[in-house]
């Protein structure tokens, strides 16, 4: 980041921010190329933003990162309970066809060198994406 007002991030390390933060941040500074990166348990806590992405014409990118699972709550649930997991398993939607069927643009990235070509895909489709 090189310059001030170019990165947002929860000072209590909160899930959830990401998505509502990126949508807030382009219609705030539309001119601004805006990335937003989650893992899937913080998108799924307020995924709904999408629709606002898409309700107003604001093409964020979303770098989704999917390990199926809560992986902060489970990070502490295994420091501090340990052999006591619970509850942080997530069975997740298709967020490529999730992100299609709000109007926006999606895409399922599986190896490392489909990354580029879909990130160009992405900015050039004027839409709010997802990259899963």
């Amino acid at each position: 980041f090189r310059s001030f007002a170019s990165q947002l991030a929860p000072t209590s390390g909160s899930m959830g921010y990401g998505l509502p933060a990126g949508v807030g941040a382009k219609r705030l500074w539309p001119q601004r190329e805006v990335v937003v990166f989650a893992g899937d348990g913080d998108f799924m806590m307020h995924g709904q933003e999408f629709a606002t992405a898409v309700q107003y014409g604001l093409p964020i990118i979303v770098v989704l990162l999917d390990n199926a699972m809560y992986g902060t709550i489970r990070m502490h649930q295994e420091k501090h309970y340990p052999g006591r997991v619970s509850a942080t398993q997530l069975k997740n939607p298709d967020f490529r066809g999730y992100a299609e069927v709000f109007g926006g643009h999606g895409e399922r990235v599986t190896r490392t060198e489909e990354f580029g070509p879909a990130l160009a895909r992405a900015r050039a489709s004027g839409k709010p994406a997802v990259l899963h």
